[in-house]
Protein backbone atom coordinates (compact mmCIF):
# COMPACT_ATOMS: atom_id res chain seq x y z
CA UNK A 1 0.00 0.00 0.00
CA UNK A 2 1.33 3.12 -0.81
CA UNK A 3 2.20 5.51 1.90
CA UNK A 4 2.44 9.52 1.59
CA UNK A 5 3.17 12.34 3.84
CA UNK A 6 2.67 16.23 3.34
CA UNK A 7 4.92 17.77 5.06
CA UNK A 8 4.55 21.71 5.72
CA UNK A 9 1.92 24.44 5.94
CA UNK A 10 -1.27 24.44 7.71
CA UNK A 11 -4.52 27.23 7.65
CA UNK A 12 -7.92 27.58 8.75
CA UNK A 13 -10.18 29.03 5.77
CA UNK A 14 -12.33 31.49 7.33
CA UNK A 15 -15.77 32.37 5.66
CA UNK A 16 -16.74 35.62 7.29
CA UNK A 17 -20.09 35.84 5.65
CA UNK A 18 -21.16 32.64 7.46
CA UNK A 19 -19.34 32.97 10.16
CA UNK A 20 -17.54 29.48 10.32
CA UNK A 21 -14.23 28.04 9.65
CA UNK A 22 -12.95 24.86 8.05
CA UNK A 23 -9.24 23.41 8.12
CA UNK A 24 -6.71 23.29 5.41
CA UNK A 25 -3.59 24.54 3.53
CA UNK A 26 -2.20 22.63 0.58
CA UNK A 27 -0.02 19.79 2.49
CA UNK A 28 -3.02 19.04 5.27
CA UNK A 29 -5.67 18.91 2.42
CA UNK A 30 -3.59 16.22 0.22
CA UNK A 31 -2.90 14.28 3.26
CA UNK A 32 -6.48 14.12 3.92
CA UNK A 33 -7.75 12.94 0.41
CA UNK A 34 -4.56 10.86 0.18
CA UNK A 35 -6.72 8.81 3.58
CA UNK A 36 -9.71 9.19 2.27
CA UNK A 37 -8.30 7.86 -1.09
CA UNK A 38 -7.53 4.44 0.71
CA UNK A 39 -3.66 5.01 1.42
CA UNK A 40 -1.75 5.20 4.66
CA UNK A 41 -1.08 9.06 5.27
CA UNK A 42 0.60 11.35 7.16
CA UNK A 43 1.26 15.48 8.07
CA UNK A 44 4.19 16.68 9.21
CA UNK A 45 4.08 20.28 10.07
CA UNK A 46 4.32 23.15 13.01
CA UNK A 47 1.03 23.18 14.72
CA UNK A 48 -0.13 26.08 17.06
CA UNK A 49 -2.05 25.54 20.24
CA UNK A 50 -4.63 28.02 19.66
CA UNK A 51 -8.30 26.97 19.05
CA UNK A 52 -7.62 26.92 15.28
CA UNK A 53 -4.38 24.81 15.38
CA UNK A 54 -6.79 22.02 17.51
CA UNK A 55 -9.01 22.34 14.97
CA UNK A 56 -6.60 21.27 12.46
CA UNK A 57 -4.71 18.82 14.49
CA UNK A 58 -8.59 16.95 15.71
CA UNK A 59 -10.02 17.45 12.01
CA UNK A 60 -6.40 15.45 10.91
CA UNK A 61 -6.63 12.72 13.75
CA UNK A 62 -10.48 12.69 12.62
CA UNK A 63 -9.65 11.41 9.33
CA UNK A 64 -7.01 8.97 10.17
CA UNK A 65 -4.04 11.30 9.09
CA UNK A 66 -1.00 10.50 11.39
CA UNK A 67 0.18 13.23 13.21
CA UNK A 68 3.04 12.16 14.90
CA UNK A 69 5.49 14.01 14.00
CA UNK A 70 3.57 17.24 13.95
CA UNK A 71 5.07 19.72 16.74
CA UNK A 72 2.92 21.87 18.80
CA UNK A 73 3.75 25.40 19.18
CA UNK A 74 2.81 26.87 22.82
CA UNK A 75 2.01 30.59 22.02
CA UNK A 76 1.66 29.94 18.21
CA UNK A 77 -0.54 31.11 15.79
CA UNK A 78 -2.64 29.32 13.14
CA UNK A 79 -2.21 30.89 9.79
CA UNK A 80 -5.91 32.41 8.69
CA UNK A 81 -6.94 33.44 5.47
CA UNK A 82 -10.39 34.95 4.63
CA UNK A 83 -12.48 33.24 1.75
CA UNK A 84 -15.37 35.34 0.16
CA UNK A 85 -16.96 33.07 -2.85
CA UNK A 86 -17.97 34.72 -5.97
CA UNK A 87 -19.97 32.76 -8.38
CA UNK A 88 -18.99 29.44 -7.02
CA UNK A 89 -15.22 30.70 -6.70
CA UNK A 90 -12.74 31.42 -4.16
CA UNK A 91 -11.37 34.78 -3.43
CA UNK A 92 -8.69 34.32 -0.49
CA UNK A 93 -6.71 36.82 1.54
CA UNK A 94 -3.38 35.96 4.26
CA UNK A 95 -5.10 37.50 7.55
CA UNK A 96 -1.69 36.91 9.13
CA UNK A 97 1.13 36.29 7.30
CA UNK A 98 0.98 32.31 7.24
CA UNK A 99 0.89 32.29 10.73
CA UNK A 100 3.04 30.28 13.07
CA UNK A 101 4.35 28.23 9.73
CA UNK A 102 6.23 31.06 8.35
CA UNK A 103 7.47 32.39 11.72
CA UNK A 104 8.58 29.53 13.16
CA UNK A 105 9.40 27.02 10.22
CA UNK A 106 9.25 23.35 10.44
CA UNK A 107 13.01 21.91 11.17
CA UNK A 108 13.84 18.67 9.45
CA UNK A 109 15.22 17.17 11.93
CA UNK A 110 17.55 13.83 11.69
CA UNK A 111 14.28 12.07 13.44
CA UNK A 112 11.76 13.50 11.41
CA UNK A 113 13.90 12.63 8.12
CA UNK A 114 14.23 8.76 9.20
CA UNK A 115 10.63 9.31 9.38
CA UNK A 116 10.25 10.60 5.90
CA UNK A 117 12.23 7.37 4.58
CA UNK A 118 9.06 5.65 5.66
CA UNK A 119 7.26 6.65 2.74
CA UNK A 120 6.59 6.58 -0.64
CA UNK A 121 6.35 10.27 -1.75
CA UNK A 122 6.59 13.59 -0.21
CA UNK A 123 4.09 16.69 -0.66
CA UNK A 124 5.07 19.65 0.37
CA UNK A 125 4.38 23.82 -0.95
CA UNK A 126 5.83 27.03 -1.71
CA UNK A 127 3.79 28.18 1.74
CA UNK A 128 5.83 25.73 3.87
CA UNK A 129 8.53 27.56 3.58
CA UNK A 130 10.96 24.87 3.70
CA UNK A 131 12.53 25.43 0.55
CA UNK A 132 16.37 25.85 2.13
CA UNK A 133 15.96 22.24 3.39
CA UNK A 134 14.21 20.64 0.26
CA UNK A 135 18.21 19.10 -0.56
CA UNK A 136 17.31 17.01 3.22
CA UNK A 137 14.57 15.57 1.68
CA UNK A 138 16.04 14.71 -1.46
CA UNK A 139 18.88 13.07 0.29
CA UNK A 140 16.03 10.83 1.86
CA UNK A 141 15.67 9.49 -1.84
CA UNK A 142 11.26 9.66 -1.12
CA UNK A 143 10.38 11.60 -4.16
CA UNK A 144 9.01 15.21 -4.02
CA UNK A 145 6.10 16.64 -5.27
CA UNK A 146 6.11 20.77 -5.24
CA UNK A 147 3.52 22.43 -5.29
CA UNK A 148 3.92 25.82 -6.90
CA UNK A 149 0.70 26.78 -6.63
CA UNK A 150 0.74 30.56 -8.54
CA UNK A 151 3.76 31.96 -6.18
CA UNK A 152 6.44 31.11 -9.62
CA UNK A 153 8.11 32.07 -12.43
CA UNK A 154 11.20 30.53 -14.30
CA UNK A 155 13.59 31.90 -11.74
CA UNK A 156 11.47 29.84 -9.03
CA UNK A 157 11.37 26.62 -11.11
CA UNK A 158 15.27 27.28 -11.79
CA UNK A 159 15.70 27.51 -8.08
CA UNK A 160 13.31 24.52 -6.89
CA UNK A 161 13.06 22.05 -9.69
CA UNK A 162 16.39 20.70 -9.21
CA UNK A 163 15.51 19.58 -5.52
CA UNK A 164 12.42 17.97 -6.40
CA UNK A 165 11.01 15.60 -8.58
CA UNK A 166 7.52 16.20 -9.62
CA UNK A 167 6.28 19.78 -10.13
CA UNK A 168 2.94 21.38 -9.36
CA UNK A 169 1.64 24.64 -10.78
CA UNK A 170 -1.24 26.27 -11.61
CA UNK A 171 -1.54 27.58 -14.84
CA UNK A 172 -2.71 30.95 -14.20
CA UNK A 173 -3.95 32.98 -17.34
CA UNK A 174 -1.73 31.61 -19.16
CA UNK A 175 -2.15 30.00 -22.57
CA UNK A 176 -1.69 26.33 -23.02
CA UNK A 177 1.47 26.58 -25.53
CA UNK A 178 2.82 29.02 -23.00
CA UNK A 179 2.34 26.41 -19.58
CA UNK A 180 3.64 23.54 -21.97
CA UNK A 181 6.87 25.32 -22.31
CA UNK A 182 7.27 26.04 -18.38
CA UNK A 183 6.23 22.08 -17.99
CA UNK A 184 9.08 21.06 -20.26
CA UNK A 185 11.32 23.62 -18.64
CA UNK A 186 10.35 22.16 -15.38
CA UNK A 187 11.40 18.20 -16.70
CA UNK A 188 14.86 19.65 -18.15
CA UNK A 189 15.75 20.92 -14.38
CA UNK A 190 15.25 17.59 -13.18
CA UNK A 191 11.71 16.36 -12.54
CA UNK A 192 10.66 13.66 -13.95
CA UNK A 193 7.11 15.27 -14.18
CA UNK A 194 5.26 18.68 -14.66
CA UNK A 195 1.44 18.70 -14.12
CA UNK A 196 -0.53 22.29 -14.01
CA UNK A 197 -4.43 22.79 -13.66
CA UNK A 198 -5.57 25.38 -15.24
CA UNK A 199 -9.04 25.65 -14.25
CA UNK A 200 -12.46 25.15 -16.09
CA UNK A 201 -9.61 24.29 -19.15
CA UNK A 202 -8.73 21.17 -16.85
CA UNK A 203 -5.06 20.13 -16.44
CA UNK A 204 -2.06 19.22 -18.53
CA UNK A 205 0.87 16.88 -17.72
CA UNK A 206 4.23 16.34 -19.23
CA UNK A 207 6.38 12.79 -18.36
CA UNK A 208 9.58 14.15 -20.54
CA UNK A 209 7.99 12.17 -23.58
CA UNK A 210 4.39 13.56 -24.09
CA UNK A 211 1.91 16.12 -23.18
CA UNK A 212 -1.58 14.89 -21.35
CA UNK A 213 -4.69 16.99 -21.33
CA UNK A 214 -7.85 16.19 -19.58
CA UNK A 215 -10.80 18.99 -19.44
CA UNK A 216 -12.83 18.42 -15.76
CA UNK A 217 -15.62 16.65 -15.52
CA UNK A 218 -19.24 17.80 -15.27
CA UNK A 219 -17.92 21.52 -15.14
CA UNK A 220 -21.84 22.35 -15.21
CA UNK A 221 -22.51 21.12 -12.48
CA UNK A 222 -23.52 21.53 -8.93
CA UNK A 223 -20.35 23.82 -7.24
CA UNK A 224 -20.79 24.69 -3.69
CA UNK A 225 -17.10 25.77 -3.34
CA UNK A 226 -13.81 25.51 -5.20
CA UNK A 227 -12.01 25.71 -2.28
CA UNK A 228 -9.19 22.33 -2.60
CA UNK A 229 -10.09 21.42 -6.38
CA UNK A 230 -6.39 21.92 -7.11
CA UNK A 231 -5.38 20.10 -3.94
CA UNK A 232 -7.63 17.20 -5.18
CA UNK A 233 -6.98 16.79 -8.27
CA UNK A 234 -2.92 16.12 -7.65
CA UNK A 235 -4.12 14.10 -4.76
CA UNK A 236 -5.92 12.18 -6.87
CA UNK A 237 -3.88 12.10 -10.19
CA UNK A 238 -0.53 11.37 -8.23
CA UNK A 239 -1.49 8.71 -5.91
CA UNK A 240 -2.88 6.95 -8.03
CA UNK A 241 0.55 6.92 -10.63
CA UNK A 242 2.72 6.23 -7.50
CA UNK A 243 0.43 3.60 -6.63
CA UNK A 244 0.38 1.98 -10.66
CA UNK A 245 4.37 2.75 -10.49
CA UNK A 246 5.07 1.07 -7.55
CA UNK A 247 2.72 -2.22 -8.85
CA UNK A 248 5.06 -1.79 -12.09
CA UNK A 249 8.44 -1.81 -10.31
CA UNK A 250 7.81 -4.33 -7.66
CA UNK A 251 6.54 -7.39 -10.52
CA UNK A 252 9.91 -6.28 -12.68
CA UNK A 253 11.53 -6.59 -9.39
CA UNK A 254 10.32 -10.28 -9.09
CA UNK A 255 11.14 -11.67 -12.46
CA UNK A 256 14.07 -13.00 -13.61
CA UNK A 257 13.90 -11.51 -16.60
CA UNK A 258 13.00 -8.23 -18.31
CA UNK A 259 8.92 -7.93 -17.78
CA UNK A 260 8.14 -5.58 -20.74
CA UNK A 261 9.29 -4.63 -23.33
CA UNK A 262 10.18 -0.87 -24.21
CA UNK A 263 6.95 -0.41 -25.93
CA UNK A 264 5.02 -2.15 -23.23
CA UNK A 265 6.57 0.08 -21.07
CA UNK A 266 5.78 3.09 -22.71
CA UNK A 267 2.19 1.74 -22.94
CA UNK A 268 1.80 0.89 -19.29
CA UNK A 269 2.73 4.38 -18.14
CA UNK A 270 0.89 6.46 -20.76
CA UNK A 271 -1.88 4.64 -19.67
CA UNK A 272 -1.38 5.15 -16.32
CA UNK A 273 -1.34 8.63 -16.49
CA UNK A 274 -4.58 9.19 -18.23
CA UNK A 275 -6.08 6.90 -15.83
CA UNK A 276 -4.68 8.83 -13.24
CA UNK A 277 -5.67 12.19 -14.15
CA UNK A 278 -9.49 10.52 -14.25
CA UNK A 279 -9.09 9.53 -10.70
CA UNK A 280 -8.00 13.38 -10.31
CA UNK A 281 -10.81 14.64 -11.64
CA UNK A 282 -13.77 12.60 -9.92
CA UNK A 283 -11.53 13.91 -6.57
CA UNK A 284 -11.64 17.58 -7.39
CA UNK A 285 -15.59 17.32 -8.47
CA UNK A 286 -16.21 15.79 -5.38
CA UNK A 287 -14.66 18.21 -2.81
CA UNK A 288 -16.13 21.34 -5.45
CA UNK A 289 -19.70 19.73 -4.27
CA UNK A 290 -18.41 20.41 -0.55
CA UNK A 291 -18.04 23.19 1.77
CA UNK A 292 -14.62 24.13 2.86
CA UNK A 293 -11.59 21.86 1.77
CA UNK A 294 -13.04 18.74 3.35
CA UNK A 295 -15.25 19.89 6.09
CA UNK A 296 -15.02 20.01 9.52
CA UNK A 297 -16.65 23.45 9.73
CA UNK A 298 -16.38 25.19 13.34
CA UNK A 299 -18.12 28.50 14.41
CA UNK A 300 -15.26 31.71 14.39
CA UNK A 301 -14.27 32.52 17.54
CA UNK A 302 -13.75 36.26 17.02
Amino acid sequence: MLRVIGVGDNVVDRYLHKKVMYPGGNCVNFAVYARQLGYESAYMGVLANDAEGILVRQSLMAEGVDVSMSPVIPGGETGRSTTRIVNGDRIITDDNDCGSVKATPLQLTPERLDHIRTFDLVHTSCYSFIDDQLPLIQSTGVPVLYDFSDEWDEAVLRRICPFVQIAFLSGKDLSEDDLKAYLKLAVSLGCFMAISTIGERGAIVYDGRHFYTKPPYNPDGLIADTLGAGDSFITGFITSYMQGRKIYRELSAQTPVQLTASDDEEDYFSSLILQSMCVGNLLARKTCMLPGAFGHEAAILD
